[in-house]
């Protein structure tokens, strides 16, 4: 059987859904059998996104291989538990710089390079590469219809279609029918601007999946059908769930899986969708509640951590209960208001960040959940505050700092390698003057210590876990923490590098240096989540 690709795309607005909508399809197919890829074009000119602001792009994904992509890719791997990897994620950045490297390399010599055939020849062979040769290739488009940036990628999907066959496509596009409240209607105009946006490149869309957020009149379905050229039957309803794991139930609902494979002429049997419904109902009748705070940054958008939000939600699945997140901005927090901010948490989460800014709030959360025996998770960024904060109030060292905050420090716990080792390795790039492409990235081993809290939870003495950092606890400062203490119970192969760090006069006070949120899924949760959780759970029941 010849691969079949679905390119999705998305119109009116951005953030429409289209990760999760291309996430739930594939779902939906992986149900009936058939083996998916999911991939993303990213259309701003960045090499990657690892040098924007969370609070402009949200969460940075981090794969396997070790390449920094967009938060969609995170959905891609939790609802189909395909890990993504560096050939499933690309951007203009990365696009024009392939044509550049060809260009000066004497590939096009002789002839004048432009977007056609050149730009688009690139965005194709990223498309149609797939050692694996899976049934289905999902190709989401990021932006709408109509940003000028898309246009190379429309242009090249556009082009496909003659080159590997219509039989092998299909085009599915997201648009949104708002509603207004003066005169109490959905509005179908949205949608048809956008379908008429699209044909007028010569792309006509198989399947149009309307978001709404409320149900969409029969009347109104025809009407869009009509004017967007299409079957009635290829009209899909995309609206509101309560909880994103319900979209493949729901859009199964509405016989999505179904067009597709008709399109395909494929075989289709109702699939069995247990293990989704399974997970929709423990969400919505759990037997117990927690409230963790999240003492963070990055509050005011969410997306910035998202694969965080969703690692709780699978751990408050396993353990059947409701995970309530109470936002702390770390910047407000103080010696004056911290227990009133945290008295009320039943577990604190110390999440990953950059730059000063912050950390002394988090400090203070830190030392508040040692102090008071309260659950205590440290990732990444809030491992390395964990150490610095035992530095200052257990071993005595006032000036205890990281030298990514004060490059001067008398007491650098935390800092970068070649600022304390002579011998780097293949672990870390050489110091550079450019921020892009210098942190320890992806998949790296980590050898736990028998009889520790960590090997409890994970049951083996090797792990792997994905990374993404450039600061590391230096391992010169372990022995004093020992003494007062701390124990690393999780070290890298070569014993230099500290991953897990616990204390064990607490019940649970744990941090890692890596970032176990983006391995969780909600049919696996992750084990580290998994028993903060049920700490949580238990500090609410019992009070410790």
């Amino acid at each position: 059987m010849a691969k079949k690709y679905i390119f999705v795309t998305g119109g009116v607005v951005s953030s429409l859904g289209k990760g999760l909508t291309a996430s739930s399809l594939a779902a939906l197919l992986q149900a009936q059998g058939y083996s998916v890829r999911l991939r993303k074009m990213d259309p701003y000119l960045n090499l990657d996104p690892g040098t924007m602001s969370p609070f402009e792009h949200g969460e940075v994904f981090v794969t396997e291989d070790g390449i920094e992509t967009d938060l969609d890719l995170g959905h891609y791997e939790r609802f189909t538990g395909v890990d993504a990897k560096k050939g499933d994620y690309t951007t203009t950045g990365q696009i024009y710089a392939k044509l550049i490297e060809k260009e000066r390399r004497g590939d096009y010599l002789g002839k004048t390079v432009q977007v056609i055939p050149h730009v688009t020849d690139l965005v194709k062979q990223f498309i149609l590469d797939d050692p694996d040769n899976v049934d289905f290739m999902l190709c989401e488009i990021g932006g709408t219809v109509g940003d000028i940036e898309a246009m190379p990628y429309l242009e090249a999907i556009r082009q496909l279609r003659y080159e590997i066959g219509r039989e092998n496509i299909l085009y599915m596009h997201l648009t949104l029918v708002p509603y207004l409240e003066a005169s109490k209607e959905l509005k179908s105009k949205p949608t048809q601007h956008s379908v008429k946006e699209l044909r007028a490149i010569g792309i006509q869309p198989n399947i149009l999946v309307c978001r709404a957020d409320r149900e969409i009149s029969e009347s109104a379905l025809d009407k869009i059908a009509l004017f967007c050229n299409l079957d009635r039957e290829n009209v899909i309803p995309a609206l509101d769930v309560p909880t994103i794991y319900q979209a493949p139930i729901t859009l199964h609902g509405y016989n999505l899986d179904r067009q597709v494979l008709k399109y395909f002429n494929m075989s289709y049997s109702p699939p069995k969708l247990d293990i989704w419904q399974d997970i929709v109902n423990k969400i919505n009748a759990p037997e117990c509640k927690v409230t963790i705070g999240i003492v963070g940054k990055y509050n005011k958008l969410k997306d910035a951590y998202k694969s965080l939000i969703e690692a709780l939600s699978h751990a408050g699945i396993t353990n059947n209960a409701k995970v309530n997140l109470k936002w702390i901005n770390a910047r407000t927090l103080n010696e004056e208001n911290i227990t009133d901010r945290l008295s009320d948490t039943d577990g604190i989460l110390v999440p990953g960040g950059f730059g000063d800014e912050g950390t002394r709030g988090k400090i203070l959360a830190i030392k508040y959940a040692r102090l008071n025996n309260i659950p205590c998770f440290g990732i990444c960024l809030g491992m390395q505050l964990m150490v610095i904060e035992a530095a200052r109030n257990l071993c005595g060292l006032e000036n205890a700092n990281s030298t990514e905050f004060d490059k001067q420090s008398v007491e650098p716990v935390v800092a970068m390698m070649s600022e304390w080792q002579t011998e780097l390795g293949a672990v870390h790039k050489a110091n550079t003057n450019q921020f892009g492409g210098t942190m320890r990235l992806g998949r790296y081993e980590c050898h736990i210590t028998p009889g520790t809290l960590a090997h409890k939870i994970y049951g083996k003495e090797a792990i792997f876990e994905r990374h993404r950092h450039r600061y590391e606890v230096n391992i010169n400062y372990v022995e004093q923490l020992t003494n007062k203490g701390m124990l690393f119970s999780g070290v890298s192969p070569n014993g230099k590098l500290p991953e897990m760090v616990e204390y064990p006069a607490n019940k649970w006070f744990l941090g890692v240096q890596f970032h176990p949120e983006l391995k969780s899924r909600p049919f696996d949760p992750h084990p580290l989540f998994a028993s903060f959780v049920s700490a949580c759970v238990e500090h609410a029941k019992e009070g410790w």
